[in-house]
């Protein structure tokens, strides 16, 4: 075996695992809802939140983040906190339950 066919099988490994199949984890939007903060009602503070949770293969969120804010920090973390407290259905690898990033948004209206 040449040097050369050593590499091309190498890369031909690495660019197989990087198209791995993935399902991201997914939670029931209807039964898992924010309550609006108070302070934000008050203010009538609108907008739309983006983040991103790390589910566990069971279910759990294991970390959190905001991606794009609502711009008011109280509506931002009040998504996070309820949607952190959901339970997800896990997502998978190839097939396999395992530990996914799920993106989430979340738009607080009045």
């Amino acid at each position: 075996m040449t040097k050369h066919s050593i590499s091309f099988i190498a890369a031909a490994l690495l660019s197989t695992s990087a198209f791995a199949a993935e399902v991201p984890a997914v939670f029931d939007a209807k039964n898992c809802k924010a309550e609006y903060p108070k302070a934000s009602l008050l203010n009538e503070e609108q907008g739309a939140v983006s983040m991103a949770f790390l589910v566990s293969p069971a279910g759990e969120v294991l970390d959190s983040k905001v991606e794009k804010s609502s711009g008011f920090k109280n509506l931002d973390k009040a998504a996070v906190k309820a949607i952190s407290a959901c339970k997800f259905k896990p997502g998978t690898k190839d097939g396999a339950v395992a530990q996914t990033w799920t993106k989430v948004d979340y738009v607080w209206k009045l």
